[in-house]
């Protein structure tokens, strides 16, 4: 089993939403997959609770109580956590020891950048992750379509000292799928597929998998 954690102690950075669309994504792909909700918010419950019976099916995992983690069925191939906003101290220490990834989304604005560079900061003080054992993988989330290749932006990246490994635009799409338990990945018409393009880079760094996506 392969484990993702979503994470940034920033809110409103897309966290939730990462986690539901790569997970659905897997999904549709053919995995098994379960989306553990570590966040007392409880987002990502609420959507599992939305989805249809028809969608792509993924396991409902409640991480909120840390007693709980670590507990997932032994069929599952790919585990996605929606972490907590502080994941700090002893809880982080046990969702990054079941992770062999985290996700870092972040939008370009200033409080983001300042907020998730001293996330990624306080991630090196945590053993696993300096002794290189977990991929950080950061995602430019929510940017406008039209400014996406701009210096400005293209130079506020530069800025958190982290490659964004992928590029998201903002779309109402996501929040529209959203109220109906659904994500983008649960339609193949070509402007869902359009966008689905754009998780391309991250889907083939956390997945082993040389099939074509679309």
């Amino acid at each position: 089993m392969k484990t993702i954690l979503v994470a940034n102690q920033k809110g409103g950075c897309g966290k939730t939403n990462t986690a539901i669309t790569i997970a659905t994504a897997l999904a549709a792909k053919g995995y098994q997959v379960a989306l553990a909700d570590a966040d007392t918010q409880k987002s990502t419950l609420q959507w599992l609770k939305q989805r249809p019976d028809t969608a792509y099916k993924i396991r409902s995992l409640d991480w909120r109580n840390e007693n709980s983690i670590g507990d997932v069925p032994k069929d599952i191939e790919y585990l996605i956590i929606d972490a907590p906003g502080a994941v700090s101290g002893e809880h982080a220490e046990q969702l990054i020891s079941e992770s062999h990834a985290i996700i870092t989304p972040l939008q370009p604005s200033f409080f983001d950048l300042n907020s998730t560079k001293k996330f990624l900061k306080r991630l090196q003080d945590i053993k696993r992750i300096r002794k290189g054992k977990v991929d950080i993988l950061l995602l430019a989330n929510r940017v406008k379509y039209h400014s996406m290749k701009s210096q400005e932006v293209q130079d506020f990246f530069k800025k958190v000292e982290h490659e964004p490994i992928a590029w998201i635009s903002e779309r109402t799409a996501y929040g529209q799928q959203a109220m109906q338990g659904l994500s983008i990945f649960d339609h193949q018409q070509k402007r869902f597929v359009d966008i689905q393009k754009q998780w391309q880079p991250i889907l083939d760094r956390i997945i082993e998998d040389d099939t074509e996506w679309f």
